[in-house]
């Protein structure tokens, strides 16, 4: 029997409430299902299961908050036979005719229900239905103030909603900063921390962006970012020690997928993970972000996207700081740093010269690799970005 856990999010996660159960006893899953949903300090994250089988039972009751490792559900890994396999006749059903009388009801009380033109017209303008709104003219007729009353009030009810969405937003927010304040305490509590930093030109990977995305659609462009999610994952291939976490020892992860940093409206961070990005082409790249980044604002992750990131790029985008000094987020061993670009004076071969320049740091956990190790890493991330036709 397999036991579904309550998944860890993060190294700043301690429990998460169940929400809902997406499956039920009985339901047969499969690796990538979503089986629940989880209330955690980083909002409602889908749960997804990743082994095949058949739910025995669900031990959790929706509401109930539980502590990360807890057994939420019972997985019988039941292997499907042959005859499961074979497909099922196809059951013919009668077509059920639509009727149309509830909406022909509605559109007579419509049409003998009396009210001025200019109500009419009011209603219709704002979707408003006449048989909602009591009249208060002769006759019981409808006039324009009563539909303006009508407006008024549903007004008073929209700005309530915002009101209180907004304050749920704050809230969430607030939550999320104290989960990462926590969860970066640690880190500086527990990780031995080195830092370094490189200057790099991106004189060729910019002119390679621009004339590339002279055959692209505008909402297809590539961004600067997408060189960089690239060209780590490219140069982690020949640093597996920085592609790793630290669990009572360092292991280094098979798949390279880069949580990237994603700044919240209202304060805060996500880091969602692109899963093998070393795989991706620079397309699928900005595919993945033009997803994962409004989903990440609006809290809707998936929690394998919380919780597989190996190792972390933050990137303070145009007119950003000059360079960024990040906190390894456990248990990953390492976090990169991508400053704004800028133009400045740079030497090369004797020659001085205006370059587009970005200063990348690595923040390195010393019990995984030292500063010579993130040394190599930075200068061959450097040479990387300069052959931006070969990522």
């Amino acid at each position: 029997m397999i036991e579904f856990l309550m998944p860890s999010l993060g190294a700043d996660m301690e429990d998460g409430t169940l929400i809902e159960w997406k499956k039920r006893t009985g339901d047969s899953v499969k690796r990538g299902d979503i089986i629940a949903e989880v209330e955690t300090q980083k909002g409602l994250i889908e749960i997804e299961v990743f082994d095949e089988g058949i739910i025995e039972k669900l031990l959790i009751e929706e509401g109930t908050k539980v502590p990360v490792g807890t057994v939420l559900a019972l997985i019988d890994p039941i292997e499907v036979s042959l005859e499961t396999k074979k497909e099922k006749p196809i059951e013919l059903h009668p077509i059920q005719e639509k009727t149309t009388e509830g909406i022909t009801q509605e559109a007579e009380r419509e049409i003998h229900i009396k009210a001025s033109p200019l109500a009419k017209k009011m209603a219709e303008d704002h979707h408003i239905a006449l048989f909602q709104i009591k009249g208060s003219g002769f006759d019981g007729a409808i006039t324009k103030e009563d539909v303006e009353h009508v407006i008024a009030q549903r007004d008073v009810i929209d700005k309530e909603k915002t009101v209180i969405e907004t304050e749920k937003t704050v809230a969430s927010s607030e939550a999320i900063r104290a989960a990462i304040a926590a969860a970066m305490s640690k880190s500086n509590r527990e990780i031995p921390h080195y830092y370094l930093e490189k200057k790099i030109d991106l004189t060729k990977a910019l002119t390679w962006l621009q004339e590339a995305n002279e055959q692209r659609k505008v909402q297809s462009r590539l961004l600067p970012v997408v060189l960089f999610i690239k060209a780590i994952a490219k140069t982690l291939l020949d640093f597996p020690d920085l592609n790793a976490i630290w669990d009572n020892g360092l292991k280094p992860k098979k798949d390279i997928n880069i949580g990237f940093v994603v700044a919240l409206h209202n304060g805060g961070i996500m880091v969602p993970a692109i899963h093998q990005a070393d795989l991706k082409t620079v397309d699928e790249i900005m595919q993945t972000l033009n997803d994962i980044i409004p989903r990440a604002r609006a809290m809707k992750l998936r929690s394998s996207e919380l919780s597989d990131g190996t190792i972390t790029l933050t990137s303070m985008g145009d007119g950003g700081a000059d360079a960024v000094f990040g906190v390894i987020y456990p248990p990953q061993v390492a976090i990169i740093g991508f400053g704004s670009i800028s133009e400045q004076p740079f030497a090369e071969n004797g020659m001085l010269g205006v370059r587009s320049v970005v200063n990348a740091t690595l923040a390195g956990d010393h019990r995984a690799t030292d500063g010579l190790t993130g040394s190599q890493f930075l200068n061959l991330l450097a040479r990387n970005l300069q052959k931006p036709e070969s990522l």
